[in-house]
């Protein structure tokens, strides 16, 4: 009995011991929230280092035969005018910011044609002893003055201008840069330098040895009261484009004169810009003035009927021409009083060839284009916001060139989350 006794206990025992340890296994139901809580406080700790940002602009455009569509589909050739609707542009932008890592950024524009293109797509670190010190590499906007960076969301006019349109297609670099920056508070804060090595042929992939160095200096203040806010930058571009024949074509006594030498085959010329920019913003009784302005020349290599730079992966098989260019802007942008109306006013041109006086092009590509932009905008909150705008294009007439019919109206719906 006693045996039997003994067998029952130890199994009451046993089983007992096994109640307690499911019970501290399932923990208590304050244990139980607890432990849901923190899996909760985690979630939204992760999902909070998460940015998501974006804005669709829809568009109307209409003008004249040889203006440059943004909207909608190709132009008819027996159209003498034109009128279109379409989708500007359409961007969705995600940033992922650990204090400890960095950020990293990617961003997608949803063409109207059903095409999905890569805008951008970098990761961004800062050394954390001091925060002076920031590396950043991907594909971004390329750091020459003030125009690249300024975000399409942002600008009063559709597009950016002629010579930034020209000499940095599609604004953005496969690189790498250094950021030197003062932290917020420093009395050097004030001052910026971006300094990289660059692919040379825009978003596209690398395709040789050689590589382009960027570099942008810039300063910003304002006063006490934030009345007056003032900005400068001086940019340098110093690269090489891929001469695709023998045939190289350099400015003498106001002529193109031939250089026909097999070594030029597979040989680079030297593309070199200088750029000095500046911003104004003032604070008054008519309203917020925004003045910017900026200045480039520089040596830039191209072909006969084109000064632009390269874009794409393939290298040229073009004779190469090498031409002195300037080139800028100046934007005025008054807001009306404390309403959310603001007007506009642009003015831009670009000279591919300094070397040849006025009417005296050689090619096409010498051809002196000068833009005028009238522009109403307005804000109705802080997503949505209407402009109204018109770009008078000049063309310089020259025995070579005309001026194109290409003035262009366009209407724009933006909205912005």
């Amino acid at each position: 009995m006693k045996k039997k006794h003994f067998l029952l206990i130890a199994l009451m025992c046993l089983a007992s011991f096994s109640a307690v340890q499911a019970q501290e296994e399932e923990g208590t139901p304050l244990d139980k929230l607890a432990a849901r809580i923190e899996i909760l406080e985690n979630s939204v700790s992760t999902l909070s280092k998460f940015k998501i940002s974006g804005y669709v602009q829809a568009q109307y455009q209409s003008g004249q035969r040889d203006a440059s569509l943004k909207a909608g589909t190709g132009k008819n050739a027996t159209e003498d005018h034109f009128n279109r609707f379409g989708i500007r542009r359409a961007r969705v932008k995600i940033a992922y910011t650990d204090t400890k890592l960095g950020t990293a950024v990617f961003q997608v524009d949803l063409s109207d044609d059903g095409s999905v293109k890569v805008k951008d797509a970098y990761y961004q670190f800062t050394e954390p002893v001091f925060g002076v010190v920031s590396l950043k590499a991907g594909i971004y906007d390329r750091p020459f003055g003030n125009e690249i960076s300024y975000s399409s969301s942002r600008r009063e006019s559709p597009e950016r201008s002629t010579v930034t349109l020209t000499l940095f297609p599609d604004e953005r670099e496969v690189g790498g840069m250094l950021i030197l920056q003062a932290p917020k508070g420093h009395p050097l804060n004030f001052l910026k330098l971006e300094a990289g090595l660059f692919g040379g042929n825009g978003i596209a992939k690398d395709n040789d040895n050689k590589k382009d160095f960027i570099g942008h200096l810039s300063a910003a203040k304002s006063n006490a009261s934030g009345s007056m806010q003032w900005g400068l930058g001086t940019s340098l571009y110093y690269g090489k484009v891929y001469q695709g024949t023998a045939n190289v074509y350099s400015m003498q006594n106001k002529q193109f004169v031939l250089s026909n030498d097999a070594s030029n085959l597979g040989a680079h010329a030297s593309r070199k810009y200088l750029g000095l920019d500046g911003q104004l913003m003032l604070t008054s009784p008519v309203g917020l003035t925004n003045i910017r302005s900026e200045y480039l020349f520089g040596t830039q290599p191209g072909t006969a009927d084109k000064s632009g730079s390269p874009k794409g992966s393939t290298l040229p098989s073009t004779d190469t021409y090498i031409r002195d260019f300037n080139g800028g802007y100046v934007y005025v942008v008054q807001d009306i009083a404390t309403t959310k109306h603001s007007l506009v006013l642009k003015y831009d041109w670009y000279d591919p060839n300094t070397k040849v006086e006025k009417q005296e092009a050689l090619t096409k590509g010498d051809q002196t284009i000068k833009t005028y932009g009238l522009g109403y905008l307005y804000r109705m909150n802080s997503a949505v916001r209407l402009m109204v705008y018109y770009d008078a294009v000049k063309g310089e007439k020259t025995a070579v060139s005309s001026d194109k019919k290409d003035n262009l109206w366009t209407v724009r719906l933006q909205y912005k989350f």
